[in-house]
């Protein structure tokens, strides 16, 4: 950052969920149905590891099921068998065979489902499903309140631009920064608009904001959207090794974490 002055989540996921529990029931009279669109699985931003819960792994367990890796019980449970059968479809296609699922996964992943659709779901639907996802790591609770994917997107590569080699709580605290300027009627309410306010981040004027983030970037985003603010509610953090404005040491500190210190 400078040290100058100063969801959509995929589209109504239980919306599908509803479609899919509808297309079932037409099934079930013999009428025939189209199979439902929807958002690609390559494009969801969060990453799903062991732990979580909600709509979005019961897709994961249903695509993984599709392919013959998963054989258990579509419930929106991350437990330990979907892990194997993230594993075993990790090893399959060439992945680091970790259990998690980040973008590469799904990447993978949503290509090699292409026949899949919203009606395999059903089972997890005619269940009930999940209400929401958790608040664990890798949960993205918060974009339902209206950030869209391109500005998620942003925001990681703001992550990514401005703190990549820093500690993995200072990552977290970039966000946050972002996340609380949005919250202050001093600066844009959105995220584009925070991080895009001329002379703010140093990484949009060096082209670095166009790198494309590591995991770590977007796991950091979704700790900060679930209300993990290792900044302590900063608005402003800056490199003491390089800042020459006055202007920035005058401001009051909260912390430091790594290089920068993160003031109000």
């Amino acid at each position: 950052m400078k040290e100058q002055e100063r969801s959509r989540r995929p589209r109504g996921r239980l919306f599908w969920l509803a479609k899919a529990a509808m297309c079932a029931a037409l099934l079930a009279t013999g009428v025939a149905v189209a199979p439902q669109p929807i958002l690609s699985f390559a494009e969801w931003y969060w990453i799903m590891e062991q732990g979580d819960t909600g709509d979005d792994v019961a897709e994961l367990q249903s695509r993984l099921r599709f392919l013959g890796f998963y054989g258990g019980i579509v419930d929106g449970s991350f437990g330990s068998g979907t892990r194997r059968a993230v594993v075993g479809f990790q090893r399959e296609f060439g992945l680091p065979a970790d259990g998690r699922v980040g973008p590469q996964t799904k990447l993978k992943l949503g290509n090699a489902t292409k026949g899949w659709n919203s009606s395999y779901l059903a089972e997890y639907a005619a269940g009930g499903g999940a209400p929401k996802r958790n608040a664990s790591a890798g949960s993205l609770t918060r974009s339902t309140s209206g950030f869209s994917r391109e500005d998620l997107m942003i925001l990681a590569r703001t992550v990514h631009g401005e703190a990549r080699g820093e500690p993995y709580e200072g990552q977290v605290a970039v966000a946050a920064v972002v996340l609380n300027r949005i919250g202050n009627a001093a600066f844009p309410n959105t995220i584009s608009g925070v991080v895009f306010q001329p002379g703010a981040f140093t990484a949009v004027d060096d082209g670095q904001i166009w790198l494309e983030p590591n995991e770590s970037a977007f796991k950091a985003v979704n700790d900060a959207l679930n209300g993990w603010d290792p900044s302590g509610g900063a608005l402003y953090y800056f490199n003491p090794v390089t800042a020459t404005s006055k202007w920035i040491w005058s401001r009051p500190q909260i912390k430091q974490i790594g290089k920068h210190i993160f003031c109000m």
